[in-house]
């Protein structure tokens, strides 16, 4: 009896941790600063006043990221008319996130993250074999920083359209 109670106890002492870690649409978006693919350092609140479409996505060069990468450069002036920012966050590095945007011709920002951290604290954290990935969400942030819409399954080929058509629809009301 008293290892169910403890076990009990214990498991919601970890509620309250699982819990925080999750983003919900209505919340502040948490802010941090990582380093972009041209070596400097940007923080989310940087795009205070503007729309940005927060992505996550597991590794550079990858098929399904570089699908998405290049559907969100294709649309990017669209973006702009917008007034948002998009802004992708992997665990890959910024020499990695470099390459990859000169050879895929991303001009937008790619941030790294090799520690996990922020996907983490957004929950878009997965594993795969052993390793620490993000996981492929989106979070639309309005100008005033609140998190206005989550994506936790996306489909590389449309998302962008769909990201544009949510964005346009929010602004209209």
């Amino acid at each position: 009896m008293k290892f169910r109670k403890a076990l009990l106890i214990g498991a919601l002492a970890l509620v309250p941790l699982a819990l925080s870690a999750k983003v919900e649409v209505g919340q502040p978006a948490p802010d941090f600063t990582l380093t972009s693919q041209d070596g400097n350092q940007v923080s989310l609140s940087q795009f205070k006043g503007h729309w940005v479409v927060l992505y996550f996505y597991p590794k550079d060069f990858t098929s399904g990221c570089t699908v998405e990468a290049h559907k969100f450069q294709d649309d990017q002036d669209k973006y702009k008319a917008l007034d948002a920012a998009i802004v992708g966050v992997s665990v890959d590095t910024a020499d990695s996130h470099k390459q990859f945007c000169t050879k895929e011709g991303l001009t937008f920002k790619l941030l790294a993250d090799p520690t996990a951290k922020v996907p983490a604290e957004y929950d878009s954290i997965m594993e795969y074999q052993g390793t620490k990935l993000a996981a492929r969400h989106t979070f639309l942030i309005d100008p005033s920083g609140k998190v206005v819409k989550s994506y936790m399954e996306v489909n590389p080929k449309n998302h962008s359209e769909q990201v544009l058509a949510d964005l346009a629809s929010l602004q209209k009301k």
